[in-house]
């Protein structure tokens, strides 16, 4: 079962402003991406089930960090409820998909897991909240609008919890221009984790890559209350 309640997930998600998405076959190279990625202050790791016995990776995951309280794992791209049951037996403390399903909203509910299944327009943000959806990731974030996507959302729906995952970059302008727009975090993949980085076994890189980012947040947000 999940080690952490979904406040303490949704709370950590919104006050850090990140969440790194990765996934890789070996074990050990996944271990010093995540450790990497705590070290720089990000406590939420999204680890997707994108490979062949990805769950088998994820397993041996939870029970490695079972003992870090600065790492707060969950699953993405979990688009059927077998496979959020499967991943909420592991231990995965939150689960991400790229598209909505009302299945996999009622199974994380049974469990009180967070759930954020992406969304591209306001009614399936509309839908996912109707569900009980606290964080709604936005996906693809770049194709379906940027962060003016966002804005417009937020027009009509001020109370809408957004992340946008796809076309957020590691640079200062992209997140500025994103926490501006109003979204609560994004999610980042491979802008965080550079391939070259990845086979150069350059760790200390990632780290810094990740508080790089979580400084630009913090200065964005400086002088305003983060709503959790």
């Amino acid at each position: 079962m999940s080690k952490y309640s979904r406040l303490k997930v949704l709370n950590s998600m919104i006050e850090t402003g990140m969440v790194p998405v990765f996934y890789h076959a070996d074990i050990e190279v996944a271990v010093k991406v995540i450790e990497a990625c705590a070290e720089g202050g990000a406590h939420c790791f999204e680890f997707t089930n994108r490979g062949d016995q990805a769950h088998e990776v994820f397993r041996e995951l939870i029970t490695r960090f079972k003992g870090d309280e600065r790492v707060i794992l969950g699953a993405g791209s979990i688009i059927d409820p077998a496979t959020a049951a499967l991943y909420i037996q592991l231990g995965a403390n939150f689960i991400v998909g790229p598209a909505l399903n009302a299945e996999v909203a009622k199974v994380c509910n049974r469990r009180k897991v967070a759930y954020s299944p992406g969304c591209g327009s306001v009614t399936e943000i509309s839908m996912a909240e109707e569900l009980g959806v606290e964080i709604c990731k936005i996906f693809p974030g770049g194709s379906v609008g940027g962060p003016a996507f966002v804005k417009d959302v937020l027009g009509p729906l001020p109370w809408s919890r957004l992340m946008p995952t796809g076309g957020v970059d590691a640079t200062e302008e992209s997140i500025t221009t994103w926490i501006k727009a109003g979204v609560a975090c994004v999610g980042m993949g491979s802008k965080l984790f550079p391939k070259e980085t990845l086979e150069s076994g350059n760790y200390a890189e990632i780290t810094k890559n990740v508080k790089q980012v979580l400084g630009w947040i913090q200065k964005v947000r400086a002088g305003k209350p983060v709503i959790a």
